[in-house]
């Protein structure tokens, strides 16, 4: 698999509490250079990030990030505004809180509400694989596909571990088959990001991989 095929795939990431907008500017200067899917930021620089790269490159934002335990309806105002400003695609954090309370209803009713305030925008939902039992995995597996997303998504990359070759196996063998896979969260090199893909992941979550493509100077 060449690099421009990996690149293809990667939400290039910039979610650091201290980035500074001339940050996002490089971070999108480089996402367009090196043609890779979005780039994936703070909520707060979409509007201006948007202005910035117009056409040329698709922005993704998160919603209830890192922890998902905002109200159904902070989340879906989030969403709403986050459209409002021009996000092209939504990641959005599950309420593991309720996974652990086993309210399935409630996390398939938040996300269908999420997804219905997209209207055709992609949705991805992050469910903190490093969190979950495997029999939550499945199971998260089954309402994301029930609820409509477009991606379930493995990490946040703030929780204690980022996503698995055995969690993108595991969710390629649970998923309904319109939904696609995100492997996000500690993807440090070609290899592993060649590996997620064979595995089934459509997207990567990451920040290095544009970094290695710098290196490569492709």
């Amino acid at each position: 698999m060449n690099i421009e095929n990996i690149l293809s795939k990667v939400d290039h990431t910039l979610l650091s509490q201290t980035a500074k907008f001339e940050d996002i500017k490089c971070l999108c200067d480089d996402a367009i250079k090196y043609k890779v899917a979005s780039v994936c930021i703070a909520p707060t620089y979409v509007k201006k990030a948007k202005e910035y790269v117009g056409d040329e490159m698709r922005v993704c934002t998160v919603i209830g990030f890192p922890n998902g335990y905002n109200t159904t309806e902070s989340k879906v105002f989030e969403t709403i505004d986050a459209i409002k400003n021009g996000a092209d695609e939504i990641d959005m954090v599950i309420n593991l809180c309720w996974v652990k309370d086993s309210k399935f209803d409630l996390v398939l009713n938040e996300i269908e509400k999420i997804k219905a305030a997209c209207a055709k925008r992609v949705l991805k939902v992050i469910v903190e694989t490093c969190l979950l039992t495997q029999e939550e995995k499945i199971k998260m597996c089954e309402i994301v596909t029930q609820a409509g997303a477009d991606f379930i998504k493995t990490s946040t990359g703030f929780a204690a571990s980022g996503a698995t070759f055995e969690d993108i196996k595991l969710f390629s063998e649970h998923i309904g088959k319109n939904v696609k896979i995100k492997a996000s969260g500690g993807i440090s090199s070609l290899d592993d990001a060649e590996k997620f893909i064979l595995l089934g992941a459509e997207r990567l979550g990451t920040s290095r991989i544009v970094k290695l493509a710098k290196g490569k100077n492709i």
